[in-house]
């Protein structure tokens, strides 16, 4: 029953009223969004699946990633498709290519988490600096941000990876060694300026907001303002803008192993396989598929989950664009059943008046 003019008020205890935390609103609104819910169960299984590959493949086959299976070449040397004992087929080698897609789920995800994991100390780092500062050091920042953009980053990682991977010494005297670490570091170090690009336009923005103002009235220094009051509400756009990175750093990682100078041939890795399987796509087709299946569906995972989860932490932005969306859809309707729908609507708010 609608409520009318002139009806009395009926009072309401506080007992009654019920306040949601920042928390139970993010989680309301996150889990309106399935894919995004499905997109985080398939990340947790990829995670459990890259921490225990060893012991899932001991389990299920008892091989190991890099043993040779002669006998499953046919007598040309070209590799034999799925089957009872080899889920996924062999490779052009003679190794199991199920439990290399395991143990490639931990390459990738490794590189990906430690890659992303650099590029966010160094890019929150330099953005709050220069937001909070401004000044001569805001001007030296982001030129130094911008130089590290203009860089031709396939290029210098293909030289950077090539050349420390010349000798199993490595580069700076045997301090970066070749392997995944190599690896992260290339990728972590061209990654950051995106990120310190997005935190320094947030905190221009909460820089002259009230609390910091108090809290400088209060007496707390630019490095007590910045950790406990500023970086906390960079947190959600930080926290979006990261999942978005992460697929790009797992088909950075991807591309170099393509290419060959990226983790080492002893390590499985998607983008490896793939390579191998270029030669003999037509013949071995298994050898591109459950590789290539497996990194569009993380990939698209961590895209999906940032789509949501942008989608939770701004629910106002989300209703909107919801909204549009339904205009649109209505608009494109033809006139007769935009008229029946707009006399069901008034006819419904008859009703429950």
């Amino acid at each position: 029953m609608a409520v009318q003019p002139g009806d009395p008020l009926v009072p309401v205890s506080a007992a009654e009223v019920t306040s949601r935390t920042p928390r139970e609103i993010f989680w309301r609104e996150f889990r309106k969004d399935r894919l995004a819910l499905v997109s985080l169960l398939f990340i947790a299984v990829m995670t459990l699946v890259a921490v225990f590959a060893p012991a899932i493949a001991n389990v299920l086959t008892h091989h190991g990633p890099n043993q040779l299976f002669l006998d499953r070449l046919n007598r040309f040397g070209l590799p034999t498709g799925p089957n009872g004992r080899f889920w996924f087929g062999v490779d052009d080698t003679g190794r199991d290519l199920f439990v290399r897609v395991l143990y490639g789920a931990r390459t990738s995800l490794i590189v990906a988490f430690f890659a992303t994991g650099i590029s966010l100390v160094i890019g929150v780092t330099i953005g709050l600096v220069s937001g909070f500062y401004r000044g001569k050091i805001d001007t030296a920042l982001s030129r130094l941000t911008d130089v590290v953009m203009s860089l031709p980053v396939l290029l210098l990682a293909l030289g950077l990876v090539a050349g420390c991977g010349l000798s199993s010494r490595g580069c700076l005297g045997g301090l970066i060694k070749p392997g995944l670490l190599l690896v992260s570091y290339v990728i972590g170090l061209f990654n950051w300026p995106y990120i310190a690009r997005l935190v320094r336009g947030e905190v221009l923005r909460l820089r002259e907001k009230e609390f910091v103002e108090a809290a400088q009235a209060a007496g707390a220094g630019n490095v007590r303002i910045m950790v406990r009051e500023i970086l906390p509400n960079v947190f959600a756009p930080v926290l979006v803008f990261t999942t978005l990175i992460i697929p790009n750093n797992i088909l950075f990682e991807a591309a170099l192993s393509f290419l060959g100078i990226g983790v080492p041939a002893t390590t499985p890795s998607w983008g490896k396989m793939l390579s191998d399987a270029g030669s003999i796509f037509t013949i071995a087709w298994w050898m591109m598929v459950f590789p290539g299946v497996f990194l569009f569906a993380t990939t698209l995972a961590f895209n999906l989950l940032g789509d949501g989860l942008r989608d939770a932490l701004d629910p106002r932005a989300a209703s909107r664009v919801r909204g549009r969306r339904r205009e649109r859809r209505w608009l494109r309707r033809p006139r007769r059943d935009r008229a029946t729908t707009g006399t069901r609507a008034d006819t419904a708010m008859e009703v429950s008046g």
